[in-house]
């Protein structure tokens, strides 16, 4: 890249077998995190395509300069998946495109006109005819390594004319190693790194140890401080920043005079997990929405997403923060709300999924007509679907307002309006009107005069009761919790004598909850609160000295019913789950309309509702469910009083699918009534694992498979046992967890039930078909696998006799067999016979072992004593390199694999070295200096490594004398 250039780097993630949002991170130079360097010179931009479901990353650095250069990283990471890839940074100044063009001149004087014209490089000019060269050449790389001596022949050899500016454009251009400093020994690092809290240094080292230096941050110079530590040892200067935070990164320089030495420092802020997770939630159109979450860190940088657009503060999102506590809400949600929200800290994401539907207003209860007298009250009551409703009243179109004698009240799902001191101008038409719902109820209040007439003296008592509004004969219908008012007219002359009765019991009480208020020519039953105990038959009497009259009424107590019983899971799959529960005991006295689901993550408290309809089965299947998540259900009961209490929750379950079927069932072995087989675990196992194996078999032609066990089996190998002999059978497996049973692996061609014969065969392992060799008093333990079907009879001799030795044990399995010997002894040196038989056929193997104490290998020494000679097998040797002059005595040692003798041999006579005339003279010799200077011979190369694992690095010195090496890493030098 070209310095003051923009460049973009761009990567593509397949996100199709992913269950999460993949989570990229941009690093540099030693992984540093450029996550927190957004800004105007580092941008990053992310994009998502729904159709091809690729998420494309970008990031771009604006105005490149040379502090940009270096190696980079993009990884990506999603739950136990990774992937990454590398490239490289380089920033240098635009050169030409040819630089054999660079140095012509331009005019037609030759090689002598003016200096040089490098818009040439913008125009298209003739060649001389030359021959040009077979391959391109890089003449650049040629005269930046060749001596100066070598430039003039260069340029001829490649048609440069113009040496004169060949030379000044080559000492301009040409980029050398940098210049090595007069104030530094040693710079800055490129830059540091250190996580927010920590502490971090910066190192440099002077050619003059008294020279003063001073340390900016962003060009501003740094004042010593408990913060900012300066250190100053010989000739090296020391910066220390105690407890970095966010403020620290930036750019550091060093001063020494005018010389200066630039760095940068990160800081790197702890990954931020998130410690409670978002949760679905279900709301109807126009409800408030509030996705919450918790992050382990107070004041956590947190983003929010939907369908791979971020969420900013607007009119229609609002982000709150409180501690560690984060909510995105929506005001009013709208069907075009529906999707996945995605939360994203530096250290882990977490998603939840948003459901709007639109919901109709239902009326459980509507208001019904009144008829009501002076002095009475009148109360309007009905119920709808939803608590939060509320509504307005209204009387022959006008709106009804609170008043001493009118109240209105809204308590959840129930709206009532009541007027005390019932008066004639209260007669009319009464409406409710829900707010936001195209939906009215109306009922009519109706106002009693009391006319007194002029009733003959003798009378017979007269009941006029009317019951025709329930809708059954004498029989009234009443809602638990509401109050019961029957108003039961009465005649006769004189004023009857009025009993209300319970079965057989009086009701006598003029105060209570259930009471009777009796006036002149009416007499009233009150029930205040209905429970069930109150349901049942009633009979009202009444007489008078002209007669008896008698009515008899059924009392029918309604309430909402029981909530529905053992709710259970009866199968998952990969995102459902099939629930089933019992209807109520009690209905409540009306029919069950239906229920309504509602299920939760475990652990949570939200409840999310799966249906706003009533659903009349009692089997229901849940959808829209993680996998490996768990889950609870609640269901309520409704019918047309109201919705019951939430049954019990229900054992937490879990969506998971099963796994696919087992791979490569083999047969093993196969006996007269049993077959011994093999598989390989299924390919796809996903969240729920795999809890065992059954194994199943049946008759070829047949389809009636036999399970072979009643009990999952963990391994992956099982003999079958007590099947039909001669008979073809067929094998499968299927594997089993919580989601039930996997495909079967079947076995593609039948099996026979009946042994094979196979021919006994000894394997003598290869230490034992040599002479086998052990000390007196070593242990010896010989395993020897054999084959052969049906097992075969194994025997062992001891030189051709039978093995009686109880020092030596025997002990035999169906595969193998194992002679033991604790501590061996001379004696059980000798020939050992193995057979294995089976019928007449029959396989041996010879066993030879030797058990040694001393034997006679030699060992000679001179007295003194020197050795020798070792190990010498012979009875005699020469002794040689003596010196002249002496006289020697030898000794003689016997050796065997136990050691040298307890005992010694010395020789009866010496050995004197008669000096001969002759003379040595020895030649000059010059010994040769083998020293030589460090140098490598294999360089150290990157490595990348996976967090948590071991790595080695290694390199290569070639040194005489032996060198030190220093290995240093960061700040780690050993």
């Amino acid at each position: 890249v070209h310095p003051r250039k923009n460049v973009t780097f761009m990567a593509k993630v397949d996100s199709s077998d992913l269950l999460r949002k993949p989570n990229m991170k941009w690093l540099k130079g030693k992984w540093l995190d450029l996550g927190s360097k957004a800004g105007k010179h580092v941008q990053f931009k992310e994009t998502y395509d729904r159709n091809s479901k690729v998420y494309t990353y970008e990031m771009s650095i604006i105005k490149v300069v040379e502090g940009d250069a270096g190696g980079y990283r993009c990884e990506v990471t999603s739950k136990d998946k990774c992937d990454s890839c590398t490239f490289e940074v380089t920033v240098e100044e635009e050169q030409p495109a040819n630089i054999l063009d660079a140095f012509k001149r331009s005019g037609d004087a030759g090689e002598d006109a003016g200096d040089l014209d490098f818009s040439a490089l913008l125009k298209k000019r003739e060649k001389k005819a030359r021959d040009e060269p077979k391959e391109e050449v890089d003449v650049w790389e040629i005269l930046k390594d060749a001596k100066p001596c070598d430039y003039e022949k260069i340029a001829f050899d490649y048609g440069i004319t113009d040496l004169r500016g060949l030379l000044k454009r080559l000492k301009k251009m040409k980029k050398v190693e940098p210049k090595k400093s007069d104030a530094f020994l040693k710079k800055l690092e490129q830059c540091y790194s250190v996580d927010k809290g920590k502490r971090t240094q910066m190192h440099v080292e002077l050619h003059d140890p008294n020279v003063q230096v001073k340390w900016l941050k962003n060009g501003v110079e740094i004042k010593p401080s408990a913060k900012y530590v300066f250190e100053c040892v010989g000739n090296k200067r020391t910066l220390t920043i105690n407890k970095s935070n966010l403020s620290d990164d930036a750019a550091y320089e060093c001063v020494v005079g005018e010389e200066k030495s630039f760095t940068e420092v990160f800081v790197k802020e702890p990954p931020v997990t998130i410690t409670k997770l978002l949760d679905d939630v279900h709301v109807v159109v126009g409800e408030k929405v509030e996705f919450e979450c918790e992050v382990s860190e107070e004041g956590a940088n947190v983003r929010w997403m939907k369908d791979g657009v971020e969420l900013t503060k607007d009119g229609k999102y609002r982000i709150k923060k409180d501690g560690k506590k984060h909510t995105l809400v929506i005001n009013e949600a709208t069907i075009e709300d529906i999707g996945m929200y995605y939360v994203y800290t530096n250290g882990g994401e977490s998603k939840g999924e948003l459901e709007v539907e639109v919901k109709e207003l239902e009326v459980l209860q509507s208001i019904a007509d009144l008829s009501v007298k002076a002095c009475e009250q009148a109360m309007f009551k009905c119920e709808v679907s939803d608590e939060k409703v509320v509504g307005k009243w209204f009387k022959d179109g006008v709106e009804v307002k609170p008043g001493n004698r009118i109240k209105v009240s809204h308590i959840g799902r129930i709206h009532k309006l009541m007027i005390d001191d019932v008066k004639p101008q209260d007669e009319g038409n009464y409406t409710f009107v829900p707010e936001g719902y195209a939906l009215s109820l109306s009922a009519k209040l109706n106002f009693i005069e009391i006319k007194i007439e002029y009733v003959p003296r003798q009378d017979p008592p007269k009941i006029h009761l009317d019951t025709s509004s329930t809708g059954s004969k004498n029989t009234i219908v009443v809602v638990a919790g509401n109050k019961l008012r029957l108003d039961v007219e009465i005649t006769g002359e004189p004023v009857p004598t009025v009993c209300w009765m319970k079965g057989d019991t009086v009701i006598s009480e003029a105060e209570g909850r259930v009471r009777v208020e009796t006036r002149t020519t009416l007499s009233s039953f009150v029930i205040e609160g209905a429970e069930r105990p109150d349901e049942g038959q009633y009979s009202i009497i009444v007489t008078n000295p002209a007669g008896e009259d008698r009515a008899e009424l059924t009392v029918k107590i309604v309430d909402v019913p029981n909530p529905p019983e053992n709710v259970r899971c009866m199968g998952v799959g990969e995102d459902t789950a099939t629930i089933t529960w019992d209807p109520p005991k009690f209905d409540g006295g009306a029919p069950i309309k239906g229920y309504l689901m509602e299920r939760k993550k475990q652990g949570s408290s939200r409840w999310t509702k799966l249906n706003f309809e009533v659903f009349e089965s009692t089997t229901y299947e849940a959808k829209k469910m993680i996998e490996g998540v768990f889950y609870e259900m609640r269901v309520f009961a409704v019918n047309g009083i109201g919705i019951s209490q939430p049954s019990g929750n229900s054992k937490p379950f879990m969506p998971i699918a099963p796994t696919s079927e087992p791979t490569r069932l083999t047969v093993e072995d196969v006996t007269d009534s049993t077959c011994a087989l093999k598989w390989r675990p299924p390919e796809r196992v996903g969240a729920g694992g795999v809890d065992g194996y059954i194994i199943e078999w049946c008759k070829e032609g047949e389809d009636n498979w036999v399970a072979a066990n009643k009990e999952p089996v963990d391994k992956n190998t099982y003999r079958v046992k007590g099947l039909p002999t001669g008979e073809k059978l067929l094998f499968r497996v299927v594997a089993m967890n919580i989601a039930g049973r996997s495909p079967p692996c079947t076995m593609k061609q039948s099996v026979t039930v009946r042994e094979i014969m196979e021919y006994p065969k000894i394997r003598l392992p290869r230490q034992l078909r040599t002479k086998f060799i052990r000390k007196v008093g070593e242990k010896i333990n010989l395993v020897i696998p054999f084959q052969g079907k049906p097992r075969p009879v194994v025997n062992w001799l001891k030189d051709g006799e039978p093995l009686e030795n109880k020092s030596v044990g025997i002990r035999t399995s169906d595969f193998d067999t194992i002679l033991f010997i604790r501590s061996a002894e001379r004696d059980h040196s000798g020939t050992y016979t193995l057979s294995v038989q089976i019928d007449n056929m029959q396989d041996k193997a010879d066993i030879h072992i030797q058990i040694v104490g001393h034997s006679a290998l030699y060992s000679i020494w001179i007295s003194g004593w020197f050795t020798v000679y070792e190990h010498n097998r012979r009875p005699s040797c020469t002794a040689s390199d003596l010196v002249m002059g002496n006289e020697y005595s030898f000794r003689v040692f016997s050796e065997n694999i136990c050691g040298l003798s307890d005992e010694v041999a010395f020789s009866k006579n010496t050995a004197i070295i008669g000096k001969t005339d002759l003379e040595y003279n020895k030649p000059a010799f010059k010994e040769k200096d083998m020293s030589s200077s460090p140098k490598f011979t294999a360089p150290l190369v990157d490595r990348v490594v996976v967090a948590g694992y071991s790595t080695a690095i290694s390199c290569a010195v070639r040194a005489y004398p032996k060198v030190r090496v220093c290995v240093c890493g960061g700040e780690y030098c050993n």
